[in-house]
């Protein structure tokens, strides 16, 4: 699986645009058509708003927040919001799929940007009317970047995970929290510093969320998000309870972690600890 995905991969970076591409929407038009079909996209409709850096610092960690405009509720709800990177080598870097338990539809998370590029969210309302948000950003190489950490240090704290939170629980409101995930998240694209081969393509393909026996938050996702990923998301707690994760990657591995939601989060068991987990056979 991963040798062919490492193959894809460079294949694909033969036809990466030059570092210097302009704003062009050619590429966008192409992948409008194979991801939204005819459909009509509202663009900048205020349903969903995008935040990225217009010239980031580090390609390979870019920070970007999309949000919808309005809370979750009965009546009008995100149902999914798809990130788009027109000139990544797989564009579509995630589909962030929302619940009325998420409270919010709102996600901050960073990802990799390998040339000049516009960024776009496009958010499925549940009235199944689409509505697009982008930013241009430049940066480039992000997904052939080495990674930070040295291949036996990735692997020694691969799946640990840590749940960072602030506050009081507000019940029956959108609380944020950030979960953390240790993993290489590798492109395929980048070399091996020492031995010069290309590192095979290994990556967190999806992320679940749950508060007790309510789906939260799920992930779809690719190396286009960054290493170790990141991902900022709210979630409406009624009770005390448990937030419980589950983690899979493109090798099969399965990780999982919960973290019990008292009234306070002062000393919450786990918090800002990343401890071990297991794969989950």
């Amino acid at each position: 699986m991963r040798v062919a995905v490492t193959t894809f991969l460079l294949a694909m970076a033969v036809g990466i645009p030059a570092w210097g591409a302009t704003e062009d929407e050619s590429r966008w038009r192409d992948l409008r058509d194979s991801l939204f079909g005819d459909r009509e996209i509202h663009e900048e409709s205020g349903v969903v708003s995008l935040e990225a850096p217009y010239r980031a610092h580090d390609a390979a960690v870019v920070p970007i927040t999309f949000e919808a405009a309005f809370p979750q509720s009965d009546e009008r709800y995100v149902k999914t919001i798809t990130l788009i990177v027109d000139e990544n080598p797989l564009p579509m870097a995630g589909q962030f799929h929302f619940t009325e338990a998420s409270g919010w539809a709102a996600i901050s998370t960073r990802i990799r940007v390998n040339a000049y590029t516009h960024v776009r969210a496009v958010a499925e309302t549940n009235d199944g009317e689409l509505h697009m948000a982008k930013r241009y950003v430049k940066a480039a190489g992000g997904c052939s970047a080495p990674a930070g950490k040295d291949p036996e240090a990735a692997l020694a704290s691969l799946g640990k995970m840590k749940l960072r939170r602030s506050g009081p629980v507000l019940w029956g409101e959108p609380n944020s929290a950030q979960l953390l995930v240790s993993h290489p998240n590798h492109t395929g694209m980048q070399m091996d510093q020492v031995t010069r081969h290309y590192v095979l393509a290994y990556f967190v393909d999806s992320i679940e969320v749950r508060y007790g026996d309510q789906p939260v938050l799920a992930i779809e996702s690719n190396f286009s998000l960054s290493e170790n990923p990141a991902v900022r998301f709210h979630y409406v707690p009624k009770e005390p309870g448990e937030l419980s994760v589950r983690v899979t990657d493109s090798d099969g591995d399965v990780f999982a972690r919960a973290w019990s939601v008292p009234t306070s989060v002062a000393k919450a068991p786990g918090e800002g600890e990343a401890s071990p987990v297991s794969p989950v056979q």
